[in-house]
């Protein structure tokens, strides 16, 4: 984007239709952080594209077709980490002795310690448990050697275990490793 006209064109755009594009998606989001947040990805979108922006008027139609996508894409991934997250609890359950009805109760809990982990750690357990890949899967998924892909693997469910004990299941904690791993908890 090296053309000051693109770059002046960005700026017309943003200005124009900044207000709109924010109160479309304020109305769609659950949070002012949601709403800034699908904001900056749908200006970010805008950004890389600025030469396909369709002229007067019509840019504004555009740019709510992006932010559209942006929240359906915010949806789905949402989706995604709350299927994980009751599978994993559908997972406790099966322990049986270990989980009694505060395993139900604790569903919150998880989901909260499952958020907390940073995104690069919930996609490698997301992949390893809720896509059931292996580590050579994964590895090609995020374009990188086995070895990197199973450490980082080990890492990621670590850290989720450190964060279910803080968040007061102990009783998860060690098991946390299982939980993650799939079919062969």
């Amino acid at each position: 984007m090296g053309s000051p006209d693109l770059k002046q064109r960005f700026e017309e755009i943003y200005t124009a239709h900044y207000p709109d594009i924010l109160a479309y998606l304020r109305r769609r989001t659950s949070s002012p952080d949601d709403a800034a947040d699908a904001l900056a990805e749908t200006f970010a979108t805008a950004w890389r594209r600025v030469a396909d922006i369709p002229g007067g008027a019509r840019a504004r139609l555009w740019l709510y077709g992006v932010a559209r996508r942006v929240l359906a894409n915010g949806r789905r991934a949402e989706s995604r980490r709350s299927e994980l997250v009751e599978r994993l609890s559908a997972q406790l359950a099966l322990w049986g002795d270990a989980v009694d009805q505060s395993g139900v109760d604790d569903l919150d809990s998880v989901r909260a310690a499952f958020k907390r982990l940073n995104p690069d750690d919930r996609e490698v357990l997301s992949l390893a448990t809720w896509e059931e890949l292996g580590s050579q899967e994964i590895a090609t998924v995020l374009g990188c050697s086995r070895g990197a892909a199973r450490l980082r693997l080990h890492r990621a469910r670590k850290r989720l275990a450190v964060e279910l004990r803080a968040a007061g299941l102990s009783q998860y904690g060690p098991r946390a490793i299982a939980l993650t791993k799939g079919k062969s908890g």
